[in-house]
C-alpha cells in the first residue's frame, strides 16, 4: 500500500531562470542575444537566469514575446520560485533556532 500522507518535499528550488537557459540553449542563442532582444544588459540576463533578479510584469511581456509563453507563466513561475524559496530559508532559520535552543 502506498502512504499518500508522505509528500516528497525538496530542499531546493529552481529559478525560472532554469528554464530561460534551457530555452537559450535550444535556440543555440547567447545571453547576450536575449539581451540585446530584451534591451536589456548580458548582467541583467545573467541576473534573471541565476534567480538573483526577479520577473516583473515588463520582464515577463519581453520574454512572452522573445520567447514563448505568456506573461502569467512567467509570473507565476517567478511567484512559486520566491515563495519556496522562503520556505526553505524560513525552515533553515528554525532549525538553526531550535539547535540553538537545544545547545546543539
Amino acid at each position: 500500500m502506498v502512504d499518500i500522507g508522505n509528500f516528497f518535499t525538496p530542499d531546493w528550488v529552481s529559478p525560472p531562470g532554469d528554464m530561460i537557459a534551457d530555452l537559450l540553449e535550444e535556440r543555440d542563442w547567447t545571453q547576450a542575444q536575449l539581451a540585446e532582444c530584451l534591451g536589456y544588459t548580458t548582467k541583467d540576463i545573467s541576473q534573471l537566469i541565476n534567480g538573483k533578479a526577479p520577473i516583473g510584469e515588463e520582464t515577463a511581456l519581453k520574454l512572452e514575446r522573445v520567447l514563448g509563453s505568456t506573461a502569467g507563466f512567467w509570473l507565476n513561475r517567478e511567484a512559486l520560485y520566491r515563495t519556496q524559496l522562503a520556505k526553505i530559508e524560513s525552515a533553515i532559520a528554525s532549525s538553526t533556532t531550535s539547535s540553538s535552543a537545544r545547545g546543539t
